[in-house]
């Protein structure tokens, strides 16, 4: 009995045209338009972090060139050409592993076959898969037919680390940087895929592996292959967060809530719960400046921006939870959060040191910032305070300073019945300075006073 061989859904599902391609747009336009005017460059470089489509987007440009009867610009899919580049053994494209083949003698051939035309296509093209490590020698084997091909020879170059690259190469390429791919980009597409699969999941755990993929989809495809395999059919948020060690959606926006509330039990018993659970709690940290760091976008762009990392289930609680919050604290928990994760790589007592940068960044999300302390002045100055009298022939009073009636009293009511007015009490400026409601304004700083106060000068 011949047993079915199973294919990974990264494999399975991995793009073969254009279209299929996932955030990637400007490099996908890019190569549209170069394909349609007819200026093909001699040499592209493709840089970016894994799983995010280097390869798999040069197949399809190399399906794109050489396909034999092309929709528009892109690749049919059923000539032969198009099957032997998927398939990986088109003899007019040749495909070098440089993180194993990469010393002199293994690009040889390709120096070799440049001086051929190629046989049923229109181009020879060459990829080169990390080619960061490629050797020098191996480089300067490959420069000159990098910078004089022949007209009917193309190279692609793929990297996952750029700054690798010797610089006369990248000089002699068009550079596309792929981004990693959005949060919410990845979702919809493992949502398409479970749905093709006949997989029932729900939508809190498609985010959940979408968060832990950290914008790869082709580690996206993995989780959910690993998780159709433990669980079969049916896959719950719990389910992702316990195979992963992640943590769930509602409970990063409690702790989130907590820290700016200033509740250092609510963040004590969170850790305490997520260290129980065996939740990875170096990841924490990252999610947690991932999420102020999408708090700071959204306060200052409004919840239409594309650079929100969030899905719409996501959105609306953080909308809640910047109403009326100013941003400085926010900044300042960013800050907390940043040298945290920083600190997170030499030190041994993880949960500890998370504990305490927690609620450090909790107090400092509660203090109030310089810009608010002078807003309180300001408005205490222009409501409680009115400036000091003015003394006959133009000169100030004694530097008394004319305070307003109490709150909820007339001045009007004040007066007697005859009607005369009653004047407003008068302070010196030392009782002024002593005034314990004034000194309660500096109590966020720890053994500020009230040192001085300067009269009107109108």
């Amino acid at each position: 009995m011949e047993v079915a061989k199973h294919i990974p859904l990264a494999l399975k599902y991995r793009p073969m045209t254009f279209d299929d391609v996932v955030g990637q747009a400007h490099v996908v336009r890019t190569l549209r338009n170069a394909i349609s005017s007819g200026r093909v460059a001699n040499a592209y470089l493709f840089i970016g972090p894994r799983g995010i489509g280097k390869t798999t987007l040069s197949r399809i440009f190399a399906k794109a060139l050489n396909c034999q009867s092309p929709n528009g610009v892109e690749p049919c899919g059923e000539c032969d050409n198009c099957r032997e580049i998927a398939a990986g053994n088109s003899i007019d494209v040749t495909e070098l592993d440089a993180a194993s083949h990469n010393k002199v003698e293994d690009v040889k051939p390709i120096i070799d076959a440049v001086e051929f035309k190629p046989t049923s296509s229109k181009y020879k093209i060459f990829i080169i898969d990390e080619c960061h490590m490629l050797t020098n020698a191996a480089w300067n084997a490959l420069l000159k037919p990098r910078e004089e091909p022949p007209p009917y020879v193309r190279f692609i170059f793929a990297t996952t680390e750029g700054d690798k690259v010797l610089a006369t190469i990248v000089s002699r390429c068009q550079r596309f940087d792929l981004r990693r791919i959005q949060t919410n980009d990845i979702v919809a597409r493992l949502k398409y895929i479970a749905e093709k699969e006949a997989i029932e999941i729900e939508d809190d755990a498609l985010l959940a592996i979408a968060r832990g993929a950290e914008g790869g989809m082709r580690d996206a495809l993995s989780s959910l292959d690993q998780l159709i395999s433990f669980k079969g059919g049916k896959i719950t948020e719990e389910d992702a967060l316990g195979v992963f060690g992640l943590i769930s959606r509602a409970a990063l926006e409690r702790l989130a809530g907590a820290i700016l509330k200033g509740d250092t039990a609510g963040i004590l018993a969170a850790i305490e719960e997520f260290d129980s659970a065996g939740k990875n709690m170096r990841r924490l940290s990252g999610e947690l400046l991932q999420y102020f760091r999408n708090l700071v976008v959204l306060q200052a762009l409004g919840p239409k921006s594309k650079s929100l990392t969030v899905t719409e289930e996501q959105l609306a609680p953080m909308v809640e939870q910047i109403r009326g919050l100013d941003a400085g604290r926010i900044f300042k928990v960013c800050d907390q959060l940043a040298e945290m994760e920083d600190k997170l790589r030499y030190v041994l007592s993880v949960r500890t040191l998370i504990e305490m940068s927690l609620i450090r960044a909790s107090r400092l999300a509660t203090t109030a910032t310089v810009e608010e302390l002078m807003m309180a002045l300001k408005a205490l100055r222009c409501g409680e305070v009115a400036p000091p009298p003015r003394a006959a022939g133009g000169e100030s009073g004694a530097g008394g300073v004319r305070a307003l009636p109490a709150e909820g009293v007339d001045a009007n009511s004040a007066a007697g019945e005859s009607g005369a007015a009653v004047s407003p009490r008068v302070f010196t400026r030392q009782e002024l300075l002593d005034d314990p409601k004034l000194n309660s304004l500096l109590a966020i700083f720890p053994g500020a006073i009230i040192v001085d106060v300067k009269g009107d000068q109108r």
